[in-house]
Formats: structure tokens, sequence, C-alpha cells
């Protein structure tokens, strides 16, 4: 079996994510793609998030009628900052060996990917899907492969999408009461009003 992960703060979760996973299922034919919302993410220490839960209610109504999209709260479970290395290996020990495993990623992530915590193993564990993202240049493998050995023969270059939806325009226009239903899924959309998220 092929499986997606597509690990983020999702706040809020949006038609860029979707799209994201559904570009990542026909181009790389995966069975499944696990949505993975970060708990404490440690690189986003410099503003409030929107609780877990709440975070993870719009994920559901986001991929209700989805049957491809499953959520693991394995980093809300975890205590402390949320490290790729360690959900990887979580969800290694649930999925187990045989499957091949996909981390989605984009484009500005992969080029930093030598920052996070324990690049080599996470290459050893999984491929790297690279998304692109509006505003950055496809990352050089050439010199990735001379700070992480064997990198280039973990990433796989996705043609799509082009989309460029921020989580932060979202909250944004949130929080001046503007539209933002062509960003977001209907459901979460309601959610988001209903539960005043994003007014300050």
């Amino acid at each position: 079996m092929k499986i997606g992960i597509l690990g983020g703060t999702f706040d809020p979760v949006h038609k860029g994510h979707l799209a994201i996973a559904g570009e990542a299922i026909a181009s790389l034919g995966l069975s499944e793609i696990v949505l993975v919302p970060v708990g404490q993410p440690p690189l986003k220490s410099d503003r409030v998030i929107t609780p877990a839960e709440q975070r993870l209610e719009m994920l559901r109504l986001a991929v209700a009628g989805r049957p491809y999209l499953s959520i693991s709260t394995v980093e809300i479970e975890r205590s402390g900052p949320s490290y790729t290395i360690d959900t990887l290996t979580e969800l290694r020990g649930r999925y187990g060996m045989e499957d091949e495993m996909y981390f989605i990623m984009g484009w500005d992530n992969l080029a930093q990917l030598v920052e996070w915590k324990e690049p080599m193993g996470i290459i050893r564990m999984c491929y790297l899907a690279a998304v692109p993202r509006p505003g950055y240049q496809r990352p050089d493998l050439k010199s990735l492969e001379g700070i992480i050995p064997g990198i280039s023969r973990r990433v796989v270059f996705l043609d799509g999408p082009h989309i460029d939806i921020s989580a932060s325009a979202i909250r944004d226009l949130a929080a001046r009461g503007k539209s933002i239903n062509h960003l977001v899924p209907g459901p979460v959309a309601e959610y988001i009003r209903e539960h005043k998220l994003y007014t300050n």
C-alpha cells in the first residue's frame, strides 16, 4: 500500500490542502492520505495557535465524504514540540514496514529540510513528495545531496497544484468579517463563523 502523509497546523484547513491531497493521490497512486495536525509546532512559537480540538474539528468537517483522507491525532496527543521524525516513526509502527510512505511537503520546506530534526532518518523512513509553492524556487537537489546524502533518490517532485492560499490570509479575512467561502470548504467556513474564530 502507498500512503501519503500531509502534516500542518491546519489553522484553518483550506481548499489548498485538499487540492494538494488530490494531486498527490492522482500523481503517486496513493491509497490514502493521512492528515496530521500538529500539536505544538517547533517553528511557530511566535503566534497563538487555535486550540487543537477546534483545528481537529475543522479537519473532520473538511474530510467528510472524502474516503481517501483520514486524520491522525498522533502529534496532538504527544506532549512538547512536534517533530516529523517522531511522527514518521510512530506511523511506521502503525502501518508496517512493507507500506511505502510519502511525506508531502512544499518546496520551501524541502529547501529547509537540513534544519529539521534528523533529516537523514526522515529520508530513510519515507519518500518526500515536493509540491510547488508560489514565490519559491524548486530546490536544487544537487545542493541538498551535498548536505543530506541520498536525498535525490528519495524526492518526487509533483507538477501541481499551483494554488496560492495561505491560512494567515484566511485568518485575516475572517478577523475583518470578510467572506472566506471561496478559500475553505463550506462546513469549515460555517464552523469558523459559529465559533467566532480569528476575530481577536
